[in-house]
This record gives C-alpha cells, structure tokens and sequence, in this order.
C-alpha cells in the first residue's frame, strides 16, 4: 500500500492542520499561572468547533479531553483536570482536529511563567530535535534518518528520548503508518517519498528515559520524576525540505 497522499488529500490535511496550528497559539496566550489545565481544554474545544473542525483525541480509545496538558514530570496523554499551572512549570499541550474526515497533530511544550535554566534547556533542544528531525524527512532517505537525528541532538545536549512512544503517519486516521521512533541507526527503515505526511514528536527526558503509566491509564511521567518537554509537527515529505503543515504563524 502506497503511503503517499494525493493533492486533494494533503489540501484537507492542510487545513486540519491550520485549525491545529491556531489553536495552540490561541492557547500560548492563556497559560499563565494561576489557570487550571482542564480551563485550557475547554478553550481548546471550542476554538477548535468555533474554526470548523472537530476535537480528534476526545473519545479517541475512551480519552476524555480535547487536548493533551502533561505538566512537569508528565510526558504525553496527561489527561485535563483541576490542576492549576503555577509560575516555573511547564506544559506540553498536544492537539488533534478532524476537518472533512482528515486529521492535523501538532503539540508545543510552553513555559508557565519564569521557569528554571534547565527547564529552558530542555525546551530548546526538544524543539531543535524536531527540526533537526524534520530537516532529515526528504525524499530519498530513510525513516531511521529522522529518528537518528532526533536522538544524536538529544544525547549530544545530555539528555535522553522517550523510547515507549513514537510518531506516527497521519491522514484519514489519526494514527497510521509508519511508526517513527526517536531513536535508531540511520539508512534504515522505508525509503522516504515525496507526498508522505508524517507526525514526528520528540520527547525528551532530563534524566532517564523510562517513562510509567499512571493509575488513569492514559498519563505517562518519567521514573524518576524529572522534567519531560514534547514537540510535535505533521509534515509533507517533498523532494527537498519538508512542508510543515502545523507551523504556527
């Protein structure tokens, strides 16, 4: 099965994406201290039906809210609630939009307030692995480039990525394939083709990598209770740099 998208295809994933991409800056505006996560996914679901589209992740497999809100320690899938950001946290927000049966991702990892240098650090090279990532999803090269790249930033800046969850593929299903790791050997894995939309999502961990799941079945936080950031974009692999789909303007 051919993992390439049409052009009447990658038009609808642009547009979810766009509903994604607002909503996140949208979103930037409101975290502050003092503001409780599950405030945040209210505003999240209703700018994102206020725009057209539909809330992907609610209901997704039984997950209640609009967003992912992973606080501090949490990794993905935290899971909104009464909990209220406080100054020097910081938050991975993660949102999904159906729009016309075609889906967008992206998440940002926002600081809350005036957070610690190593908090700071850690946003900045999660958000540099991405892109390194990203500049490796070209045409002609192979999956495990994106996910070396990822990871050599990453380790190289001494931290460490989330090897439980990965990214993804992603057009009429939130979820398809193929799976991109954060983590491998490059000149691996499928050869990229022009016209192939992927999820890349680093998560990195100040200290190691191994991540748990908490009671609600959904919020992943690191073992050792250190900080974790989370950046994700949706893309179109081309011929030369990749097309951003989710890119906040």
């Amino acid at each position: 099965m051919s993992l390439k998208k049409t052009k009447s295809e990658l038009a609808k994933l642009k547009k979810a994406n766009i509903i994604v991409a607002k909503t996140l800056k949208f979103l930037k505006a409101k975290i502050k201290p003092g503001i409780t996560t599950i405030e945040l996914d209210a505003q999240a679901e209703n700018f994102i039906r206020k725009n057209g589209g539909i809330p992907a992740f609610k209901g997704y497999h039984g997950y209640p809210g609009t967003i992912c809100a992973s606080v501090n320690e949490e990794v993905v899938h935290g899971i909104p609630g009464g909990r209220m950001l406080l100054d020097g946290d910081i938050i991975s927000v993660d949102v999904g939009c159906e729009l016309a049966g075609y889906f967008g991702d992206s998440a940002v990892t926002y600081p809350v307030g005036s957070i610690s240098q190593e908090a700071r650090k850690l946003l900045d090279v999660t958000r540099e692995s991405l892109l390194k990532g990203i500049n490796m999803a070209r045409a002609g090269n192979h999956l495990s480039d994106i996910s070396h790249a990822v990871q050599s930033h990453v380790e190289k800046e001494g931290f460490s990525v989330v090897r439980d969850f990965v990214g993804h593929g992603i057009g009429s299903s939130l979820h398809e394939e193929p799976q991109i790791p954060n983590f491998g050997k490059p000149g691996q894995g499928i050869k990229l083709e022009a016209g192939m939309v992927l999820a890349i999502e680093p998560m990195v961990n100040v200290g190691t990598a191994k991540v748990v799941i908490l009671e609600d079945d959904w919020t992943a936080v690191t073992m050792d209770k250190k900080l974790s950031a989370h950046f994700e974009h949706t893309i179109c692999v081309t011929n030369a740099v990749a097309e951003i789909f989710s890119k906040i303007k």
